[in-house]
């Protein structure tokens, strides 16, 4: 499985934010019954950190951005079928590329491996 861990760092930092904001709702709901207090304290939560987590989930800025293309012929192998190029990571950008090469995916993931060598952040 391969992990992308922009996305996991910021998911754990985000994690340790939601421990003060939480902790200041239950300091605030003191008065109230324990359990009644944590539920709307984890409500509270909830509404907030399910903007926080889908950004950090489906954000483009945080992934690899691909393209894909069908009836292409692989720029390495030859084959017409569906290609794939890698357009931008953090430290890759062929967004203005004026030849882009596609390939079939089993050279595309050869090409990903020999990018990941490099130290292409995929």
């Amino acid at each position: 499985m391969d992990v992308n861990f922009k996305r996991y760092g910021l998911y754990l930092i985000r994690w340790q934010l939601s421990t003060p904001l939480l902790a200041g709702v239950l300091i605030l709901l003191s008065t109230m019954d324990p359990i009644t207090a944590t539920i709307i304290a984890n409500f509270i939560g909830g509404l907030i950190f399910f903007w926080v987590d889908r950004f950090i989930f489906t954000s483009k800025a945080l992934a690899a951005q691909w393209e894909v293309k069908e009836n292409i012929r692989c720029v390495d192998c030859g084959k017409v079928c569906r290609g794939y190029r890698l357009v931008m990571t953090s430290n890759y950008d062929r967004t203005d590329d004026s030849a882009p090469e596609f390939r079939c995916e089993a050279c595309s993931e050869k090409k990903t491996k020999e990018l990941r060598e490099r130290g292409i952040d995929l």
